[in-house]
């Protein structure tokens, strides 16, 4: 088996090349990632020596730096490559139809010219929209974004599905909850609240901190990931969720009584506009199709998480100052210019 993984350096990326990797000791990945502030070549540090293992430091929507990630041709293409950012999307929403919906188009291209077997087009719940106070998203469910980001994966989706039904590509898509756990950048709810609370800072909570998130395990998500890879119906919708609704208030409150720590720190600010309200994913097709259940309980999953963070100061520490893409590329500048040097000669 040999992968290409898109925003591989990112955080759920970065989870899913090192599963892999050590899941499948046969198995090859090539990363793909362009290393903007949310890839973080850290985030791969024990897979980068791995002779299975090639980094290639690209944008989604740039044609030739895709063709040249397929290289001789790879088993199946996982995209994960997004901004992903709510409040960023807010902001300006530019950078995220280039990456989203035109990186997107991109490698679908270069996936039917290259006749790659399978692509994975890994997207988000938030296509959705808002739920109200019952109910779940199920695959059939009618996409309703209410963000920049989220309707630029609900572009994304869309050309995925054309690209199925136009062109036959052996294409499925994968729309997943919330996630957590290590390596997550610290601009998302569960690191920013952890890594706060750590500094004693301030816990700022949006609104009434009533929104409800469905939360799961990055861990849980790349076992799903690979099912649906290797067992999911062309053309198909999965949906991924770790069937633990929480209020932001809850888990906020969670982390704070786990570290000890006041609730004093808790801050409410002015919420986002066009803020959903709840999500809640229906994950019984890939439960009934293809096997998959996540493993983690929420409990025990954030609290792995926490000691994670608190044993890793210093990477996030980086993150929050930045220092980390200095560190990258001081770090592993010289190494990835020489393995791609001794790549170009192997060709």
């Amino acid at each position: 088996m040999r992968l290409l993984v898109t925003g591989g350096a990112g955080f759920i990326g970065a989870n899913f090349v090192r599963w892999v990797l050590a899941e499948y000791p046969s198995a090859e990945v090539v990363t793909l990632d362009l290393l903007t502030y949310a890839g973080n070549l850290a985030n791969l540090e024990p897979v980068l020596g791995e002779r299975r293992h090639r980094f290639v430091r690209g944008d989604v929507a740039d044609p030739e730096a895709v063709t040249g990630a397929l290289g001789a041709g790879v088993d199946a293409i996982v995209h994960m490559a997004a901004e992903s950012h709510v409040d960023r999307s807010i902001a300006d929403a530019s950078a995220f139809l280039r990456t989203n919906v035109i990186g997107t188009q991109v490698l679908l291209d270069a996936a039917r010219r290259a006749g790659v077997p399978r692509f994975l087009q890994v997207s988000t719940d938030e296509v959705y929209g808002s739920l109200g106070p019952e109910g779940a998203f199920t695959e059939a469910s009618p996409l309703m974004p209410n963000s920049p980001y989220a309707a630029s994966k609900a572009a994304a989706d869309l050309l995925v599905r054309a690209a199925h039904h136009t062109h036959g590509l052996d294409a499925v898509i994968t729309r997943c909850s919330n996630n957590y756990g290590p390596y997550q950048l610290p601009e998302k709810l569960i690191p920013l609240f952890i890594t706060n609370a750590l500094a004693g800072e301030p816990l700022p909570l949006y609104g009434d901190g009533r929104h409800v998130r469905d939360w799961i395990h990055v861990e849980d998500h790349c076992r799903a990931l690979d099912r649906v890879l290797g067992a999911g119906r062309a053309g198909e919708v999965y949906n991924i969720g770790g069937g633990n609704e929480r209020r932001n208030e809850e888990v906020a409150a969670l982390i704070l009584e786990t570290l000890g720590k006041p609730r004093s720190l808790l801050r409410h600010i002015a919420d986002r506009p066009g803020h959903d309200r709840r999500y809640a994913i229906d994950a019984g097709k890939i439960r009934r199709e293809l096997g998959w259940a996540p493993r983690h309980a929420f409990a025990e999953g954030l609290s792995a998480t926490i000691d994670w963070y608190r044993t890793h100061r210093a990477w996030w520490e980086s993150v929050k100052s930045g220092a980390y893409r200095d560190y990258y590329e001081r770090m592993y500048g010289a190494r990835l210019r020489a393995a791609s040097e001794a790549a170009e000669g192997r060709r």
